[in-house]
């Protein structure tokens, strides 16, 4: 019954998605028509506008319908039925040749008219039993279904986000590089202009400059493919201006310390073996409900009925409605089906068989999974950690040979090469954090942690 709850609840839910979505579009829009979202922001839109989540929703809808055709057996059925009938050749009986009977005698009325209703009512139906028990758990299933879906959904949005975040800042490193490069030509010019440097320096610094431009225009078409990805996986509207507010960094998260630990959790919270896990019990219930065939099955059943004939020189009014009725109790065995039964059975049999073993193989791909998505989290933890002290010493090398450079005693070599060294380390340091968050997302996934978990931290 609880679970039942549950899932009429998240039905309303659903059916109120859209005005859930536009009241954060319209929360988060400016006057100029730019629609400014963070992380969460970009989730919650995405969830409640997401395609797949509504067929999900519908096939939750179905598996209650299901239920309910499951279930319907067992209930009373009630059927009502009129016959009227228009003779247009009489029947007849033959009868003896006695004296003064005519052989053959009409027996028919020009009308004849009945009206019939039936109750019937299941005492004992084993397979009906076996249907609801399946069906129930079918309905779970599709529950299991729904959260695979919503996680898988919030996957895509995260990454998607995370895609965009790393693009724009990877831009915003090349015109941090450009700007850099800019202010050393400029230094350079006016050096050669008192004699300090040659004129090869003046155009070194000129190339520096410009061997940029193509990273910048890789860089802008990144930002703009990335943001369309998103805005498509949020399922907003493409001409729709994106503002992320968000900066591309690392969030304290707490995951398993050991892999036994991780794969208790999953095992304890992801929908797909959980879904698989639940197919395993629906099919043992559809063999059970296919052995049933063979019980007999006991039907109480109730009639009323009534009838009339009259000819067309007697007026409706005047006919005669007689009626009948009768109770009684039906019971049928099957005792010999062709060998349907038994087949049956032994198809349930290898069908349970099959998905025991994918479920099998499911927990094994799924421990090696969280051994490798937990690994790669750790090392991107570490590689944060050693990029973080990189910068702050590129940034100083930097600065050093930048210095020298203005008062001519170092070379543009020098700084050439300390440039690099900066760009190299900010850009490795941002990709670490990329990969810590990509990372994050996927091990998510891998552990089961619900979606409404994932946003709250």
């Amino acid at each position: 019954m609880y679970r039942h709850c549950i899932a009429s609840f998240f039905l309303v839910l659903g059916s109120f998605s859209p005005v859930l979505a536009d009241d954060v579009e319209s929360k988060n829009s400016t006057d100029t028509g730019e629609l400014r979202v963070k992380f969460e922001d970009a989730v919650r839109i995405g969830l409640q506008k997401s395609r797949t989540l509504e067929l999900a929703r519908m096939d939750r809808q179905m598996s209650s319908e299901k239920l309910m055709e499951a279930t319907s057996p067992l209930l009373p059925q009630i059927t009502s039925g009129f016959t009227y009938t228009r003779t247009l050749q009489p029947s007849v009986m033959f009868m003896p040749n006695f004296p003064g009977i005519e052989s053959p005698m009409e027996i028919s009325s020009d009308n004849s008219a009945k009206a019939t209703l039936e109750v019937r009512q299941s005492l004992f139906n084993g397979s009906a039993y076996a249907s609801i028990r399946a069906a129930a758990t079918a309905g779970e299933m599709s529950d299991e279904a729904y959260r695979n879906a919503e996680s898988a959904v919030l996957s895509d949005i995260s990454m998607a986000y995370y895609d965009a975040l790393i693009s724009r800042d990877q831009l915003k490193l090349v015109e941090e590089s450009i700007a850099r490069w800019e202010e050393s030509r400029k230094d350079t010019q006016a050096m050669f202009r008192q004699g300090v440097v040659a004129d090869i320096d003046t155009l070194k610094a000129f190339l520096s400059v410009e061997n940029l431009r193509p990273d910048l225009i890789q860089a802008e078409t990144r930002v703009k493919a990335t943001m369309t990805r998103l805005k498509n996986t949020m399922g907003i509207s493409l001409e729709t201006p994106l503002v992320l507010l968000d900066t591309l960094s690392v969030a304290s998260r707490t995951y398993p310390g050991t892999l036994r630990v991780a794969w208790n959790e999953a095992m304890e919270k992801r929908p797909d073996i959980r879904q698989l896990e639940l197919q395993v019990k629906a099919e043992k219930d559809k063999i059970t409900a296919v052995r049933a065939e063979r019980f007999p099955m006991v039907t109480a059943f109730g009639q009323l009925e009534s009838q009339t004939a009259f000819d067309d020189d007697v007026q409706l009014s005047d006919s005669r409605w007689p009626v009948s009725s009768g109770v009684g109790v039906q019971v049928s065995l099957p005792i010999f089906t062709g060998y349907r039964i038994s087949s049956r059975v032994q198809q349930a049999k290898i069908t349970r068989f099959q998905t025991m073993t994918r479920l099998e193989d499911l927990k094994a791909n799924a421990m090696a999974e969280i051994e490798l998505r937990l690994s790669a989290w750790r090392e991107a933890e570490k590689r944060i950690d050693v990029q973080s002290s990189t910068i702050a010493m590129a940034q100083r090398g930097f600065r050093i040979s930048l210095l020298r450079f203005r008062e001519g005693v170092g070379s543009r070599l020098e700084l050439t090469d300390s440039e690099l060294q900066l760009n190299k380390a900010r850009t490795n340091y941002l990709q670490a954090v990329y990969d810590c968050l990509a990372a994050g997302v996927l091990l998510d996934r891998s552990l089961g942690r619900f979606p409404a978990d994932r946003i709250a931290e």
